[in-house]
């Protein structure tokens, strides 16, 4: 980690040593750990070292991005070089307008110290201790356990100025038998919340005791925990939550905002200060961030914007800018769905025959203007009869679009959890959705899994 004063530092420097008319340089580093494990045995530990640096320049409306994770001072004037010859070479952009003016950033703590516990050996007798839990209750265990510390910088030609350092963990835990499997996760930049005791007993819970049954296909009424909200959620966020979908003519709000969608009782919205969440001052352009919502009482209401799609409207950027070069728009990471009034108890009791789902895997687009996805039940899938779960199923395909789930919407959870799928296969820079359970009055069922 180089700490704040020497990366501003060498941001400026890099900056300032630019002819084009615009520049932004930003700076990624990361010190990460990942500990995997399996069949309740640790099999794999590594670790990163890295730092990206990232120069976007700007000529009239020709612009130009290039990346290196050498920071000596003849790697960077040669990158500048390369960048300003790059940008000669392209296509004016007509839709550019500008790189963002700087604004107040908010202060948020982003960074704690416990994090600097976490030594590998600390790990492995976390990892010990719950598996140790797992196989009293007579399972297996299987996951990943990652932490990270993250510093983000960007500086820009126009004055901006943001800095912001990270720790971030998460606990990924499968149990099983030879019956089924559950599954239970963990994120949070405070490494004193994780509950390992906790995290083992929402797992086993979930893993059967009894073979599972097959049921037919069909319509079912549901409960979904916050793991699969998430799921729904983050794919909406992806297909249509932001200008770019919208300004393509591609988002399913396209000519509908100010109507209703979705039931009343959804709110779902994106705010990367509320604390509940993985809190991000600022976007990767230095923007601050905005709380954006998507559905107020099941209204369409609003989108993300980056620069470039705000620039296109005469807007401002609400803060949610990715890392250039981005070709997906101004997708928005710090979702949220407001909690309701029920317990998830009560959601199960007031469900005569329905089913329980844990979470969803292998997920995918359909139809995206409809925002009709297919994918899997996994670890954990219960019939629910006269308000008790009763058995545990074979796992189902599902084909539903998220909004009509959402407008058959009849409970909402009063508790929510922070779910992530954690980084590990690219820059690091874990974020959260914050979900509470569901109750849905009709989820379509296509199929049995053979998985």
């Amino acid at each position: 980690m180089m700490g704040r004063e020497s990366t501003m530092a060498l941001l400026r420097k890099v900056v300032q040593g630019s002819k084009a008319d615009q520049t932004e340089a930003l700076l990624l580093t990361e010190d990460s750990s990942l500990t995997r494990f399996t069949r309740s045995e640790i099999h794999q530990h590594v670790a990163e070292r890295n730092q990206t640096l990232i120069l976007r320049v700007v000529l009239g409306k020709k612009i130009a991005v290039v990346t290196t994770n050498i920071l000596r001072s003849s790697s960077l004037k040669e990158l500048m070089g390369r960048a300003l010859s790059m940008v000669e070479a392209q296509r004016a952009n007509d839709d550019f307008v500008s790189l963002p003016v700087p604004k107040p950033i908010p202060e948020v703590p982003t960074f704690f110290s416990s994090l600097d516990r976490l030594t590998p050996g600390r790990k492995v007798k976390t990892i010990q201790a719950l598996l140790k839990l797992v196989r009293e209750r007579g399972c297996r265990g299987s996951g990943a356990f990652s932490h990270g510390k993250v510093e983000l910088a960007v500086v820009n030609s126009l004055g901006v100025e943001a800095y912001q350092s990270y720790s971030d963990l998460f606990l990924h835990l499968i149990t099983e038998n030879d019956r089924g499997s559950g599954y239970a996760s963990f994120v949070s930049r405070d490494a004193d919340q994780l509950d390992g005791e906790r995290l083992a007993r929402e797992a086993t819970e979930k893993t059967s005791r009894e073979e599972p049954v097959s049921i037919e296909p069909g319509e079912y009424e549901v409960v979904l925990e916050p793991y699969a909200v998430s799921e729904l959620l983050l794919f909406l966020s992806y297909l249509g939550f932001h200008g770019r979908a919208v300004q393509e003519g591609r988002s399913f709000f396209c000519h509908r905002f100010g109507e209703k969608m979705v039931d009343e009782k959804v709110t779902v919205f994106d705010d990367g200060l509320d604390p509940q969440g993985l809190q991000v001052p600022f976007d990767f352009e230095g923007v601050p961030k905005h709380k954006v919502i998507f559905f107020d009482k099941g209204v369409a209401t609003g989108v993300t914007y980056d620069s470039f799609t705000a620039g296109r409207e005469g807007r401002e950027s609400t803060g949610h800018g990715l890392m250039a070069p981005n070709s997906e728009g101004p997708i928005p990471v710090n979702l949220m769905m407001a909690a309701g009034e029920s317990s998830r108890d009560e959601m199960i009791r007031a469900v005569r025959k329905g089913i329980y789902v844990t979470r969803f895997h292998y997920t995918n687009v359909v139809e995206p203007m409809k925002a009709v996805l297919t994918g899997m039940t996994r670890d954990g899938t219960f019939l629910i009869e006269q308000g008790e779960i009763t058995r545990p199923i074979k796992n189902l395909r599902f084909t539903e679009s998220v909004l009509r789930a959402l407008s058959k919407v009849k409970a909402v959870s009063k508790d929510r959890k922070a779910c992530t799928e954690g980084t590990v296969y690219s820059r690091r820079f874990v974020t959260a959705t914050v979900a509470p359970a569901l109750r849905i009055e009709g989820f379509n069922f296509t199929g049995v899994s053979s998985l």
